[in-house]
């Protein structure tokens, strides 16, 4: 049987054809990290209201109790409940992106921690990047006998080693069924990586859940850069109720062209698989890249003007933030 152009022959994964190639050589990336590097330590201070109180969020989530919900928990972390499926999206709810005290810290804190998480039912992982795969909050989850992990190709024994039972790994276009809802491992443009040897050894990929009683659709992207696979993504399983898609940790674009999107790229990605409406994440939380951090909301709102979307379905949250789906 031909494998997918997406597997290589060496055993590493690769991105779709037509993607973004990475072009920084040593002479970007040396003085971008040291520049990163400079800036930990300096206070990143948020715009008032860019995280609710602790107790709005739990008022919030007791408001929609009994509907289908979105609560942005930070980052990419989202808890939702769809078709009577309690899911968890990438859940970094730790101080640090990186091993042990390593890594970016989070300026902002999770808007909810670990221990105040109802029951999940499913938890979803997109790919194995220390702001996406957070070790601490995966070890500190409770139910892990119950919950039914769903993660890309080569992750599963990660989850696993913490205890895990249920743990299902998708190839791009693979689907799962869980109780009321389907999810589908979708194509995304990045890479993987979590040490010096293992890159690319694992998969990426977005999600899309489908209800079943319904057929509302929700597209989670994970970390992706724009590229033509979109359209085939959407062809294939569009269109969309809503789009969760990465705005930030954009620039500078020799780097960050081939992993993440601009927020202009994000509402393209938005149209291309037929999204009803989009919102932002994967900004507003930690430092990963150059741009000013509460730049991206302002662009992406704009581009979706542009785009055709209306006002109110370009949706930017605060963390904290619950909205009914």
């Amino acid at each position: 049987m031909t494998k997918p152009l997406h597997h290589g022959p060496d055993g590493r994964f690769r991105n779709p054809p037509g993607s973004p190639v990475q072009q920084a050589r040593l002479r970007h990336m040396l003085p971008f990290l040291w520049r990163m590097s400079r800036r930990r330590g300096h206070e990143t201070v948020p715009p008032d209201g860019h995280v609710l109180p602790r107790q709005d969020v739990l008022d919030g989530l007791a408001r929609h109790a009994n509907q289908d919900r979105l609560t942005w928990l930070g980052h990419v972390a989202f808890l939702m409940r769809i078709g009577g499926a309690t899911i968890l999206t990438d859940p970094y709810l730790s101080a640090n992106a990186g091993p042990g005290r390593l890594g970016p810290r989070r300026y902002v804190p999770p808007a909810l921690a670990v221990h105040e998480l109802p029951p999940v039912d499913l938890l979803l992982v997109s790919h194995n990047h220390y702001d996406h795969l957070d070790a601490r909050t995966i070890a500190a989850l409770p139910g892990k006998e119950r919950m039914q992990v769903v993660v890309p190709l080569g992750l599963g024994a990660f989850f696993r080693r913490f205890g895990y039972a249920r743990v299902a790994e998708l190839d791009w276009y693979d689907s799962l069924d869980h109780d009321g809802v389907t999810v589908t491992a979708t194509p995304a443009v990045h890479f993987s990586r979590r040490g010096l040897r293992d890159t690319n050894r694992s998969l990426w990929a977005g999600f899309a859940v489908t209800a079943k009683h319904d057929r509302r659709r929700l597209f989670f992207s994970g970390d992706t850069a724009h590229g033509p696979v979109f359209r085939e993504i959407g062809a294939r399983i569009g269109p969309v109720d809503l789009a969760l898609v990465g705005i930030g940790a954009y620039a500078p674009r020799i780097i960050m062209q081939a992993s993440h999107a601009t927020p202009e790229e994000a509402v393209a990605i938005a149209r291309d698989i037929g999204a009803k409406a989009l919102l932002g994440m994967h900004w507003g939380t930690v430092m990963l890249a150059d741009e000013p951090q509460f730049e991206a909301p302002e662009r992406m709102r704009r581009a979706a003007l542009a785009a055709g979307y209306a006002a109110d379905d370009a949706i930017i949250m605060k963390i904290g933030e619950t909205r009914a789906f």
